[in-house]
């Protein structure tokens, strides 16, 4: 089994996700008392969240680049970042170690394929909406993006940095997102990701009326996967 370098933290109540899903998909995979081999580098996401709104995105490249440079120094195999907007990055990070990265939005493309939907609603922080990092990989695999609209995006984006990241999971919250899927499929959306690691807390397959696509479940078992392909080759 390869050891997974996972860059957590953004938030760590999505992190917690990551842990036990890598966990449980090898020991569904190999039974007994298997788990997963793991090195875990938790950032301070006040620092991150600080960058972000004052648009000091390198400053985020040296915090993640540094994570992942440290990872590879302990001996990982290969790189999973526990968040969706740090994909943004991914170039950056991938210049500074040799060990893979292994991309969210890959994953999430290849499950909806394995579906056969074409078309699917994108809800995310308004740097993963409204930037092309995630997009142009959903894109490049044959897929069309859905958005909400101008005024929903903020809704969307307030709800992950003003709640969901500090912990807080509201009743009122989760009717407005089911709003905005709802209306994106009228738009024509086949399927919704979750393109947040937090959104998963609010929004689950019950609460959708489309088939839900939650990055953090796919990229993790993805993870487990690909830790457990590797010991194989």
């Amino acid at each position: 089994m390869k050891t997974i370098g996972l860059i957590g933290g953004m938030s760590w109540e999505s992190t917690i996700t990551y842990y036990e899903i890598l966990n449980k998909e090898v020991v569904k995979a190999l039974g007994g008392f298997h788990s997963s081999k793991i090195f875990m580098y938790n950032v301070d996401f006040a620092e991150l969240e600080e960058n972000m709104s004052s648009g000091n995105w390198d400053g985020n490249a040296k915090i993640l680049s540094d994570a992942a440079k440290r990872l590879e120094g302990a001996e990982a195999d290969f790189i999973v970042i526990a968040t969706n907007t740090m994909h943004k990055l991914v170039p950056q990070i991938e210049k500074e170690i040799k060990i893979p990265v292994l991309h969210i939005a890959d994953a999430t493309a290849n499950a909806i394929k394995r579906d056969g939907i074409k078309k699917v609603a994108l809800l995310g922080t308004k740097f993963t909406m409204t930037q092309d990092f995630i997009k142009d990989k959903l894109k490049a695999a044959g897929l069309e993006v859905l958005l909400p609209d101008e005024k929903d995006i903020e809704l969307v984006n307030d709800v992950i940095f003003n709640e969901l990241c500090l912990g807080k999971v509201l009743d009122s919250s989760r009717k407005e997102y089911q709003r905005i899927i709802s209306y994106l499929k009228e738009q024509g959306a086949e399927g919704v990701i979750l393109g947040c690691t937090e959104i998963g807390m609010l929004i689950s397959q019950k609460d959708s009326v489309l088939p839900v696509y939650d990055t953090t479940i796919i990229h993790a078992k993805e993870a487990a996967k690909f830790a457990l392909e590797q010991d194989k080759q």
